[in-house]
């Protein structure tokens, strides 16, 4: 008589690795159904709402006649830096530096300059001149209305 027909009625016939991969097996199944519902809920929000997105408003930050050329203003409030880099040119920056999150403090020597570790952006277009932020500040859309600076940040 076999081993197999020598157990009793009430005993599974399975072996345990065969249960052990079935258990594996089922749990993938159920891992993977999970995972492409969780990731169908993460899809892009622009695909869903953009029929019902809002236009970007504009903040004030100041008057331009506040900006140097030549030089530019920090907004701290507004995580805002505004430059003149010539005459009646504008540019706009997150004043958020790259590198550790800290907020740039001024701009001197024609330079947006961090003051926690010492990172230095070219005011014309926020790019890095001196390390260790890894990369230029974010740019804004900036407009003058009315002689005060419109930035638009999204």
């Amino acid at each position: 008589m076999s081993e197999a027909t020598q157990r009793p009625a009430t005993e599974s016939t399975a072996s345990p690795v065969t249960t052990r991969r079935t258990l594996l097996c089922g749990a993938a199944a159920v891992l993977a159904a999970g995972g492409t519902v969780a990731v169908a809920g993460c899809s892009s929000s622009s695909d869903a709402s953009s029929s019902s997105a809002k236009p970007a408003t504009p903040v004030e930050v100041g008057p331009a006649s506040d900006v140097p050329v030549g030089g530019g203003k920090v907004y701290r409030d507004q995580k805002i830096v505004v430059t003149q880099p010539t005459a009646g040119e504008y540019k706009a920056f997150s004043a958020k530096c790259t590198h550790a999150g800290c907020i740039v403090d001024q701009v001197k020597n024609a330079q947006i300059q961090c003051p926690c570790h010492g990172s230095r952006f070219a005011i014309a277009d926020g790019a890095v001149q001196d390390g260790p932020a890894p990369s230029p500040l974010p740019a804004y859309k900036v407009a003058v209305q009315d002689g005060k600076l419109q930035v638009t940040t999204s």
